[in-house]
């Protein structure tokens, strides 16, 4: 049976325009004899009736009080909502379809509300559905912990759910739909002239998706990867097949494999915390981690030596790291408002001069370096938040990513 999982986001679900390209796409696999399950998502964004930000923040104007299990029962909603009225839309065309909760295609999770993870899935419900030629409408985001309660799998996790179908259901493409035409090489806000990816490996996408590029949730990927199952980002606006993710070997572009940076991301709202060990203070490390993590502040971009440490957490979390190393009697540095940019490639490593020329491009704009590390497929380096956008476009420029696909 070939079988392809579409997952469409919130802008594309959002409006009765969109959900008929929704529709469009859905009928063309049909076309291609594939049996379809999709994946939708909540409809539209914050401020719309259905979209998950609305319904939090309707919880939050009528008490305020509402514990994690019935705030997960009200989360679910919103796909529930976007289900029904697809699979609506698909009977019109004469398209036979059905919906499922996330519990009931059998996505069984952890009892962890708000976070769960997906422990198994039991495929029998939907491939009988498949079998009787009915598109399956799944409500994403969601799925069943033991006791029957309903478990949301963490913001953005409908991509999750998609890739997670895909991989039991031993799917040849699991589609993600959204308003951009693929991955690009670089926040198209920001870089006038980012070129979409044709093709990139599991990896280059699961580090820029960690690292900001906010195109498909990394927890998918990993899914994905595991399973090989290729993944197309798409945009439910247009007919063209996106951007390929897979694994470097199944990359049929052979231009592909001779690029050393695939895309630029970055993260700003950060503040860079540096701690100077005094003498004799061999535990100041141990001291200052631990406390962090009992305070619930994840830290980020870590640098140790014996002199001290150096590190980063997000800005809205300032004020209590400063209460916290002040209590164990340490004067920390605090520069706020910094960004990290992360220059991400299958290529960077084991290639000499690609520090090199980062260094040159930053430097020809007059931006200073704060910190840097680097992995076998990113580099980063952190710079003021001022100079994010400008930072970014010198290193679009420097690597030719506006030529990538040429």
């Amino acid at each position: 049976m070939k079988i392809i999982v579409q997952k469409f986001g919130g802008t594309s679900l959002q409006t009765k325009e969109a959900r008929s390209l929704a529709v469009e796409h859905i009928q063309n696999s049909l076309k291609d004899n594939y049996h379809v399950v999709v994946v939708v998502s909540a409809m539209g964004r914050k401020g719309d009736a259905y979209a998950t930000d609305t319904l939090l923040q309707l919880s939050r104007e009528n008490g305020g009080m509402l514990p994690a299990r019935e705030t997960d029962l009200l989360l679910s909603c919103g796909e529930v909502i976007s289900a029904t009225v697809l699979c609506s839309m698909l009977i019109a065309e004469q398209i036979p379809a059905t919906v499922l909760t996330g519990a009931q295609a059998g996505i069984i999770t952890n009892g962890e509300f708000s976070n769960a993870q997906i422990v198994t899935i039991q495929t029998n419900k939907m491939m009988s559905l498949l079998e009787s030629n009915k598109v399956v409408i799944v409500t994403g985001f969601q799925g069943k912990a033991d006791n029957d309660d309903i478990a949301t799998l963490g913001r953005g996790a409908s991509d999750t759910s998609a890739t997670a179908l895909g991989a039991a259901l031993k799917a040849d493409y699991v589609d993600i739909f959204t308003d951009v035409n693929g991955i690009l090489s670089a926040d198209p806000k920001i870089v006038k002239d980012a070129r979409a990816l044709s093709q990139v490996s599991y990896a280059e996408i699961c580090h820029m998706a960690q690292n900001g590029a906010k195109v498909i949730h990394p927890r998918a990927v990993e899914l994905a990867m595991h399973a090989n199952i290729p993944i197309r980002v798409r945009s439910t606006f247009s007919k063209d097949e996106g951007t390929l993710v897979t694994y470097p070997e199944a990359l049929t572009n052979s231009k592909v494999s001779d690029r050393y940076v695939t895309g630029i991301a970055s993260v700003d709202k950060i503040t860079q915390i540096q701690i100077n060990a005094k003498e004799g203070q061999y535990d100041l490390q141990l001291k200052v981690f631990k406390a962090m993590a009992q305070n619930q502040i994840s830290v980020d971009f870590i640098n140790v030596t014996p002199s001290g440490v150096v590190y980063t957490i997000q800005d809205e979390f300032v004020s209590k790291a400063d209460e916290v190393l002040k209590a164990l009697g340490y004067e920390a540095e605090f520069l706020p408002q910094c960004a990290k940019i992360s220059v991400i490639g299958g290529g960077i490593n084991g290639v000499p001069g690609i520090m090199a020329r980062i260094v040159e491009a930053l430097t020809e704009v007059d931006i200073q370096i704060l910190q840097s590390a680097d992995s076998n497929t990113t580099i980063w380096v952190l710079v003021r938040g001022e100079h994010m956008k400008k930072a970014i476009c010198a290193l679009h420029d420097k690597f030719s990513l506006h030529l990538v696909e040429e």
